[in-house]
C-alpha cells in the first residue's frame, strides 16, 4: 500500500489544537491510531555534510561532541543574563532499539520518559491478526515525531550498525511531506539540531545499541501523524536484517 498527498482521511480528521498534540509518557506503548491508514511515502537520500544542512551533521567520534543548548527565552523586554539560561548541560545515556516481530521498540536510558513503540513494518491490524514466520522488516511505518526546542541531540552506533533517521526542518506547521529519511552509512553519527523535526533512528538490524546525549531539560513537542493527517510515514530500511 503506498501514500498519496490527497485522500480522504477513513475517520474523522482532526485539526491540531493547543493541547491534542501533546503525548505522555504512557501513550508511546500504546499510539492513540487506528489499527491501519494510508500510508505516506517517504524519499531516501544519503546522508552527507551537504544533504544534512540545516538540519545536523554526521559524526566520526561522539566523545565530547559539541551539544547545542537553546538559552532560556526571554519573556519580556528585560534581557536574560549573559552565560545564564543555559546552564543545564546535557544528559547522555545508552539507546536500545528492537524489532519484536513486526513492531519496533526503543528505550532511551539518557531521559526519564524512556520507552517507546516507534513503529511497524505493517498496519498494526494486520500484525494482530498472527506474526509473520519471516518477519518483513523492510519498512517503519511512523506515528509520531517529536523536536527538542531546549538542544540538540546525538546518536551514534556504538556497534558500528547503519541507520535511518527521518527529519524535518524546523516549523509549527509540519507536514508529512516535509520529512526527508536519511540513510546514515555505518560507523558514523548524526547530529540533530535543536528543532528539527525526528522520531528516533531506525537500525539496519534487528537490534542496535547507540550513545545518546541531549539537552538535559528534555523538552519535547510532538505530531502524530495518524491523528493530523490520517497517515503512517512509510520509512524505508534498505537491507535491514
Amino acid at each position: 500500500m503506498g501514500g498519496t498527498e490527497r485522500f480522504v482521511p477513513p475517520f474523522p480528521f482532526h485539526c491540531p489544537t493547543e493541547t491534542m498534540n501533546a503525548i505522555a509518557p504512557a501513550d508511546y506503548l500504546r499510539p492513540d491510531v487506528p489499527g491501519a491508514l494510508p500510508w505516506h511515502d517517504v524519499p531516501l537520500v544519503r546522508a552527507t555534510g551537504q544533504s544534512l544542512r540545516g538540519y545536523g551533521r554526521l559524526v566520526d567520534d561522539y566523545r565530547n561532541y559539541p551539544i547545542e543548548i537553546v538559552t532560556w527565552p526571554q519573556p519580556g523586554w528585560r534581557a536574560i543574563d549573559p552565560g545564564t539560561g543555559n546552564e543545564g548541560g546535557t544528559t547522555s545515556g545508552i539507546f536500545d532499539f528492537w524489532w519484536e516481530g513486526e513492531t519496533l521498540f526503543g528505550r532511551n536510558q539518557a531521559v526519564a520518559s524512556n520507552f517507546y513503540l516507534l513503529g511497524w513494518s505493517r498496519n498494526p491490524d494486520d500484525i494482530g491478526r498472527g506474526g509473520a514466520a519471516d518477519p518483513d522488516r523492510s519498512r517503519v511505518l511512523l506515528w509520531h515525531a517529536n523536536y527538542h526546542p531546549d538542544g540538540g541531540q546525538l546518536f551514534f552506533p556504538l556497534d558500528g550498525e547503519a541507520f535511518v533517521c527521518p527529519l524535518a526542518l524546523p516549523g509549527e506547521d509540519v507536514k508529512p511531506a516535509d520529512f526527508v529519511a536519511f540513510h546514515v552509512d555505518g560507523g558514523k553519527g548524526l547530529y540533530i539540531h535543536p528543532n528539527v523535526w525526528h522520531e528516533a533512528v531506525f537500525p539496519l538490524a534487528a537490534r542496535a545499541r547507540f550513545h545518546d546525549e541531549q539537552g538535559k531539560v528534555h523538552a519535547r513537542i510532538s505530531c502524530n501523524f495518524a491523528q493530523e493527517f490520517g497517515v503512517f510515514l512509510n520509512i524505508p530500511l534498505p537491507g535491514s536484517a
